[in-house]
């Protein structure tokens, strides 16, 4: 039985590598624009996530709450839950970050910590009252008291027939007044995507 030398392994081996990589696939990676707008699957992604966000806090921000009486400030305003009522994954928390993000960002409200953020942020406060100077510690009783919260969910109907797909979106959005369950603002986003999938030929 005859064997390979060396070199001829080597040989061998130069030769394989492209049949190798051709049937593996080579990885192609490049960055793009963050703020751009991709649409590979077809399926909710980052920009539907921040346009749907700015669209809705858009509408809001012109509704006649803002402009109630809060003794000469800013309402304040907490983001609730988003239900994500579509079949598919959809990074919810992604989505409440770009909402309270366009809120900050229009300086119309101020945003209210999250439940779980304000936790954390309470323990901290405790903490100073132990162990910083009192010249530095964060005075306790002092939070802001969220006036509305904005809560929402996510729905989507799709349609399809052979390589061809329609997804349809549809955000609703509701502001309620945290004391007395009024709903003073409600509103609502909606996008469209037609999918088609081409026949790869030879």
């Amino acid at each position: 039985m005859r064997t390979l030398s060396i070199p001829s392994r080597r040989t061998a081996a130069v030769l394989l590598l492209p049949l190798f990589a051709a049937a593996c696939g080579i990885t192609r990676v490049q960055r793009i624009d963050t703020e751009s707008v991709t649409d590979l699957s077809g399926r909710w992604n980052d920009a539907d996530s921040r346009l749907v966000a700015n669209a809705l806090i858009e509408q809001s921000l012109a509704g006649s709450w803002t402009s109630v009486n809060t003794g000469g400030s800013s309402p304040a305003v907490i983001v609730g839950e988003f239900r994500n009522r579509t079949l598919e994954h959809i990074p919810v928390t992604t989505f409440t970050r770009d909402l309270e993000r366009a809120l900050v960002s229009s300086s119309a409200v101020r945003v209210v910590a999250s439940q779980q953020e304000r936790s954390e942020v309470r323990d901290e406060r405790m903490d100073q009252q132990q162990f910083a100077a009192p010249e530095t510690r964060a005075r306790l009783g002092r939070e802001l008291g969220a006036r509305y919260m904005l809560q929402g969910d996510v729905q989507a109907i799709e349609d399809a027939a052979g390589r061809e797909k329609v997804v349809f979106y549809q955000v609703d959005a509701t502001l309620i007044d945290l004391e007395t369950n009024a709903k003073v603002w409600a509103g609502q986003h909606k996008i469209k995507k037609y999918i088609q999938r081409r026949r790869i030929t030879g």
